[in-house]
């Protein structure tokens, strides 16, 4: 067992008892500094910031920005550590820079050829309530999901509709994007009779929008 060894089985110990982080945590920092080990292949010269810098190269050869940031963030403590100790005379993350870009990845969205089908699925759970409560539970969760594909309205939006923002006579509904912009959506007949429905408006605002789709 070489010093690194005995410094990682030290540290992993010190987390377990002295840190009492949970078994999840202690699994991932001990997958993650085997990694480091595994790197430094026995080299006396893993605690030189050379070292170091060319195993955060490699991880960015293998994994993603995410899987990325958490090794880092695993290696970095474990210096940290050793810093702490006073096992080393200077940490190598001191002058490491370590930015790096994370791409933004777009929201997932449902298909459009999905939605027949899930509105029919909708319609038919409605069909099948066994209670005046599951139907109008039925009728508030098919008026959020026709609400939103019918305006674009943002979930956001949509928590914060009152009744007084749908006009049922004309079919549109008042949508506030922001404290200084409001767009008026005109609404097709599916989801506004959906609305219109004498049980669904006192239900659906008393128990919220929010209540339903979060």
């Amino acid at each position: 067992m070489n010093t690194l060894d005995n410094y990682i089985a030290e540290y992993l110990e010190y987390c377990e008892y002295r840190k009492r982080l949970d078994a999840k945590s202690i699994k991932a920092y001990r997958i993650d500094l085997k990694q480091f080990y595994n790197f430094c292949n026995g080299s006396d010269d893993f605690l030189s910031r050379n070292t170091v810098d060319l195993f955060i190269t490699s991880l960015h050869r293998q994994y993603k920005p995410k899987t990325i940031k958490r090794k880092i963030a695993s290696l970095k403590a474990f210096f940290h550590y050793l810093e702490y100790k006073d096992l080393l005379t200077e940490n190598p993350f001191a002058k490491l820079d370590i930015h790096f870009r994370e791409a933004k990845l777009l929201p997932k969205t449902i298909p459009f050829h999905s939605l027949p089908k899930l509105l029919s699925v909708m319609y038919q759970q409605k069909k099948q309530a066994c209670s005046s409560y599951q139907l109008r539970c039925c009728i508030r969760d098919i008026a959020v999901i026709e609400l939103l594909f019918a305006t674009g309205m943002r979930i956001s939006e949509l928590c914060g509709l009152r009744p007084s923002d749908i006009d049922l006579e004309n079919n549109t509904v008042l949508i506030y994007g922001s404290p200084i912009t409001t767009t008026t959506s005109r609404i097709d007949a599916p989801p506004i009779r959906i609305i219109s429905a004498g049980i669904l408006l006192p239900f659906f605002f008393r128990n919220s929008f929010a209540s339903s789709i979060r």
